[in-house]
């Protein structure tokens, strides 16, 4: 059993924010979407995921808490293990908690958290290649958003920073058929010069990724051997359209002001509330079914496991634990 006073709170920093991104950028080839809602939703889950693992990983350093990261997720494997403790792989599962309200309530009284069910999705769970020494440990990560063009515009006005995404249709991302995509031109219909990111894979899958500067009513053509092409990037809000053409296809891509989304998180504070072990987690485990509202959830989109917040161990135990198992192997 835990209490909120065992809970690890993290300072957040932007550069959790960017090196989420620079992962989900590109993880968008091989993202499932288990969770449902808006691709941009789920990019941000991705995002406020990694940042997480991040500052748990800097943490660990910081304390002198040996851990390995041989298991780290490459982004084309999803849901592998994040790190290693004592020789038990974990898998640091985490919560964005991104209303103003629900933030503010769980500042004040942190306790709140503990009514949350520390959730595994289902088909997650049932996965193939874990043992029952591997460790589940959950997070919440205290942050905001922007859900619409109008929340975006407030955070431009306000100098927040943000990061403008399209991800591209799976025809494009995902093409059933690996081959290049021949020439491929960018043209912007903005009243203003206009930087744009693209990034794809090439013919080893490898990402690849360039920056142009497009004039207005200017054809750019892409000097990349892109065989898909995974998304755009701007770094301020179009006021027109921008057009993307391949000639492997003969279509043009047209991506209108309103067709980007944020997925910048302004992180507070990261939360490490505790661990279970999965054969632990089985037993105690029951289910939660698809639709249902949750603390971390309004409607839960797929069925999950689920254990009490309140039941997980602490995590500073277990951390004195790993000190103590490494010194043994030291002394052998």
């Amino acid at each position: 059993m835990i209490t909120a006073d065992a809970f690890i709170k993290l300072p957040y920093t932007s550069d959790l924010t960017e090196g989420g991104i620079a992962y989900a950028i590109r993880s968008l080839p091989y993202t499932y979407n288990r969770m449902g809602g808006s691709l941009y939703s789920r990019l941000r889950r991705i995002v406020g995921g990694v940042a997480v693992e991040l500052a748990f990983r800097r943490y660990l350093g910081e304390q002198e808490i040996p851990f390995d990261v041989k298991g780290l997720t490459p982004f084309t494997e999803p849901d592998r293990y994040d790190v290693s403790l004592g020789g038990h792989r974990c898998d640091l599962k985490t919560f964005v908690t991104s209303k103003r309200n629900q933030i503010t309530a769980m500042r004040r009284d942190p306790s709140l958290a503990l009514r949350a069910p520390a959730l595994i999705p289902a088909d997650q769970f049932a996965g193939e290649n874990h043992s029952d020494q591997d460790l589940y440990l959950f997070a919440f990560l205290l942050g905001l958003t922007t859900n619409s063009n109008d929340d975006i515009k407030i955070a431009v006005d306000a100098g927040q920073p943000i990061y403008l995404i399209h991800p591209m249709r799976s025809e494009w991302s995902r093409p059933a058929t690996w081959a290049p995509l021949g020439r491929v031109s960018l043209k912007s219909e903005c009243s203003t010069p206009l930087t744009v990111e693209i990034g794809g894979q090439d013919s080893e899958r490898e990402f690849i990724s360039a920056k142009y500067c497009l004039e207005p009513l200017t054809r750019v053509v892409v000097d990349l051997p892109l065989y898909s092409l995974a998304y755009l990037h701007v770094d301020s809000i179009p006021d027109a359209r921008i057009g993307v053409h391949s000639a492997a296809n003969g279509e043009v891509y047209l991506i209108s002001p309103r067709d980007w989304g944020n997925i910048w998180i302004y992180g507070m504070e990261t939360w490490l509330t505790g661990y279970m072990t999965r054969e632990e987690y089985r037993r105690k485990a029951s289910t939660i079914f698809a639709g249902s509202r949750v603390f971390q959830y309004s409607k839960t989109q797929t069925k999950n496991m689920s254990v009490p917040m309140a039941d997980l161990r602490p995590l500073i135990e277990l951390f004195e634990r790993v000190k103590v198992w490494e010194e043994k192997k030291k002394n052998r």
